[in-house]
């Protein structure tokens, strides 16, 4: 599932329509709005989303009315947080380094 996720962020348009979502949920025609695309275009990077978990579709009517789901970007978080604790190790072990040498 993080491939998925991780894939479905690659992406600038993805990651404005979850920032929006992030807002409350809105309708496919709505995220559309701020780009030059056609719904069907938005509609395929939504299905990016939703299938990386990201974005829920409920048909109301003949609107379709999206949500966003955070839970895959907490696991993405977690994932990240672990090798943000071994560049940090990394760095600090760097610094001493260069501290060292410009001591001695």
């Amino acid at each position: 599932m993080l491939d998925r996720v991780f894939t479905a962020l690659a992406d600038p348009t993805r990651r404005a329509i979850l920032a929006r979502l992030s807002s409350g949920e809105a309708t496919v025609g709505e995220l559309a709005e701020p780009f030059q695309m056609s719904r069907p275009a938005v509609s395929k990077h939504l299905d990016v989303l939703q299938r990386a978990g990201l974005v829920h579709r409920v048909a109301d009517g003949r609107v379709n009315r999206c949500h966003l789901d955070g839970e895959p970007l907490r696991d993405a978080m977690q994932w990240m947080e672990t090798y943000r604790t071994f560049w940090e190790g990394q760095l600090d072990a760097l610094a001493r380094y260069f501290d060292a040498e410009d001591g001695g």
